[in-house]
């Protein structure tokens, strides 16, 4: 294993704390056990990221709890590991029964194609993770300084090739898991055989990654994946019908810091190509490139992104050669046409149907008009395929006999479910985050705004008879991007309380980001700024003008292809 290249530098405290944890363990076990507190320690809290799970407290109780002396309202996240999206119906209804039982009943689909669970308390931790494993899933690394959830296009079914890369992904997460037996020891109560091993992490080593690593795979001409937002983007290239490789892309990241120009979103860059069959060994290598070369000596610049342009795309490539023993051939040509998910009912060539239903901010619950999360119930209980989700927090009912067909829609609409083709073009390509009231980061709303603003907007667009256009839109409460905001035509970043910077000017296929238009604006004050906008593009657009494409035409921002561009405002 290399040594990575810290000669003389203060390492980052997580670097010790991961060092001394046993493998993850730390004491997990034991803080989980105590009555007194709601909460673990701060630094089994952050080991307990690499278990799928993350400290968090109601932060809108917490004013009123300090009034009354009270610790925070701690509860927990806990993050699926679902690689590809993929759930069964009788997984669905597992999950489904325990977010009503150990969580706030709702399940939250995420930007990367999983569920979260929200709201559990610390007693209630350990059932929970017991029972997603009951239902033959995980959250091993759905969190934490690892390979997170690799993500791929939802639906294998669609072609041989979507099955074929759908089957690379899960070969992919599979091989680049941690071996540690810390998580089935702590949430299962597995113990360790007297003749066991000593205890080893092959891949990662004693303190893992960095930081975070997300890996995507693509069929063009869908980007629905965001793959250049990612660490390690596969873009898959195909022939009538037959997979003949990937484009290998690099160094993809959205997260910043607010003021701090040092940070910034990056776009991946194709490196080359490779055969399918070599495409878990060039995960492994660019995994460990990352482990030796990535910075441990400040989080904020620990990700692929800054090794990319700290060393040079030349350096990176020399080096990927070097370890994988042979060399990446030159990229093929692919076209991208758009990334948002492709809504409604679809038959493939089998003759059974797949519906692709939106889910606004992937959360999935019962209100007093909409009860989603009763009505996919209904159909879990009768369906015999299988559930896909979606990285724009969408899912899709796939393989559903001809038989099911009317009765899944009749259960749609007792429950009050609009199907896709009665919804607004603005609403099916919007995304957020989950921010307040939940997320220890966030500086504003986005998930319980988002509701309220599409709405508004949708009355200028309707007006204006640009009602069916889609637009991307995407609200983040903090700039770590969760929901790949810079990717956005129009993306909302929370800077305080009801306050968000306005970025214009991303590409509608996932190749440009965009770039700040206006700082720290009210709620209003976003959606005056829109209308006239919305304005400009309805009279001056060309035909067939993607909004995105617009704003950078008509000099209102100017486009950003590279991630050092994107706080220059010149």
């Amino acid at each position: 294993m290399g040594e990575p290249s810290t000669s003389g530098l203060t390492l980052a405290a997580e670097e010790a704390l991961k060092a001394t944890s046993n493998f993850l363990r730390g004491t997990i076990a034991i803080g989980l056990e105590d009555p007194v507190t709601g909460a673990i320690s701060e630094e089994d809290a952050k080991l307990l990221k690499f278990h799928g799970s993350y400290q968090q407290d109601d932060r809108d109780l917490r004013l009123e709890r300090q009034r009354q002396k009270l610790e925070p309202a701690y509860c927990f996240m806990v993050r699926v590991r679902m690689p590809g999206g993929v759930c069964t119906p009788i997984q669905w209804l597992a999950l489904d029964e325990l977010a009503r039982t150990y969580a706030n009943g709702t399940l939250r689909i995420t930007t990367r194609q999983t569920f979260q669970f929200h709201g559990v308390l610390k007693r209630h931790l350990k059932p929970l993770i017991a029972g997603i494993n009951r239902a033959l899933l995980d959250t091993i690394a759905a969190c934490g300084d690892v390979n997170r959830n690799v993500i791929c296009h939802n639906n294998p079914y669609l072609t041989p090739v979507h099955g074929e890369v759908h089957r690379i992904a899960r070969a992919i997460s599979d091989y680049l898991l941690p071996r540690t037996r810390a998580y089935r020891e702590i949430w299962l109560d597995e113990k360790p055989a007297p003749d066991a091993p000593p205890e080893d992490e092959p891949l990662y080593g004693p303190t893992y990654l960095p930081r975070k690593f997300k890996i995507g795979l693509a069929v063009p001409p869908v980007n629905d994946v965001d793959v250049f937002a990612q660490d390690l983007g596969f873009i898959a290239l195909a022939e009538d019908e037959r997979l003949l490789g990937f484009n290998v892309a690099v160094g993809g990241g959205m997260g910043m810091s607010h003021g701090e120009p040092a940070t910034y979103p990056r776009l991946a860059e194709v490196i080359g190509f490779c055969p399918p069959e070599k495409a878990v060994e060039v995960a492994e290598q660019v995994v460990k490139i990352q482990r030796d070369y990535g910075d441990r000596t400040n989080r904020k610049h620990a990700r692929l992104k800054y090794t990319l342009d700290d060393r040079g795309v030349g350096w990176f490539r020399e080096e990927l050669e070097k370890r994988l023993g042979w060399r990446l051939e030159t990229p093929r040509p692919f076209r991208f046409e758009s990334t948002g998910d492709s809504f409604g009912w679809f038959q493939d060539r089998e003759g059974n149907w797949h519906l692709s239903l939106f889910v606004m901010s992937g959360r999935v619950q019962d209100t007093a008009e909409v009860r989603l999360m009763t009505a996919l119930r209904e159909i879990a209980r009768r369906h015999d395929g299988d559930f896909r989700l979606t990285a724009n927090q969408n899912v899709t009912v796939a393989r559903v006999r001809p038989a099911n067909k009317d009765a899944f829609d009749q259960i749609l609409q007792a429950h009050g479910v609009r199907l896709p083709q009665t919804l607004g073009a603005l609403r099916l390509n919007a995304l957020s985050c989950v921010a307040l009231p939940t997320c220890g980061l966030a500086m504003a709303e986005a998930e319980r705004w988002l509701p309220t603003l599409v709405g508004r907007l949708e009355g200028l667009l309707h007006r204006l008879g640009l009602q069916e256009l889609p637009i991307l839109l995407r609200v983040t409460g903090c700039p770590n991007g969760c929901a790949r905001p810079y990717l956005a035509e129009i993306g909302l970043v929370g800077k305080s309380l009801g306050r968000y910077n306005l970025y214009l000017g991303a590409g509608f296929t996932g190749e440009r980001l965009n770039r700040l238009y206006r700082e720290n604006l009210s709620e209003d004050e976003v959606v005056e700024v829109l209308a006239r906008l919305f304005e400009h593009y309805a009279e001056g657009r060309n035909p067939g003008e993607r909004f995105g494409d617009f704003v950078v035409r008509a000099g209102y921002v100017k486009p950003v292809h590279a991630g050092r561009q994107f706080h220059d405002l010149r």
